[in-house]
């Protein structure tokens, strides 16, 4: 028989010689190119640098794997807004985008540890751990006044004074 054995540990039998399938392209925004099945590791291709990515077809760079689109919609801030709120919503802009982008359950559990660790600590500490919470209540309720209603409103200025009144039983006001 002209055929040669593989000598390798359990293999026995004729060595076959497979063309190797064709290479496929690569999907845009991927960076380097993936090694077709069946080719050994040492000839796959080096991948680009993480900030050398290609580009989308409109020149924005391509968005993580698993990050969230932005909402649609016209305006990022209030239309004809002037003074504090314009200066606000443009210095809050990154912030949102930022806090948009993180996965979902980040945000509501740490603030629930934090307002968790404000009712059961009964000194400074507690009312320390209740000020980021307030904070980020009365910033999200001064962005989104103007799209309330006055159920809204309501419900946003009763949560604020509970934990102005949390915080403050924590530091010793009351």
């Amino acid at each position: 028989m002209a055929d040669t054995h593989d000598s390798g540990p359990g293999r026995s039998g004729p060595k076959r010689s497979e063309p190797s399938p064709p290479e496929r392209p690569t999907p845009e925004g991927r960076g380097a190119q993936a090694r077709p099945r069946g080719a050994p590791a040492s000839k796959r291709a080096v991948p680009a640098h993480p900030l050398a990515r290609e580009r989308r077809g409109d020149g924005t760079p391509p968005r993580r794997p698993g990050a969230r689109p932005l909402p649609r919609g016209e305006h990022f801030v209030t239309p004809g807004a002037t003074g504090l709120r314009r200066a606000v919503e443009r210095k809050s802009a990154a912030p949102l985008v930022f806090l948009y982008g993180l996965p979902r359950w980040i945000l509501p559990v740490l603030l629930v540890v934090l307002l968790l660790v404000g009712f059961a600590v009964p000194d400074w500490r507690g009312g320390l751990a209740v000020l980021p919470v307030l904070g980020f209540v009365g910033w999200l309720a001064y962005m989104s006044w103007p799209s309330l209603g006055t159920w809204g409103r309501f419900m946003r200025v009763a949560l604020a004074a509970f934990l102005v009144a949390l915080a403050a039983d924590r530091f010793g006001v009351f």
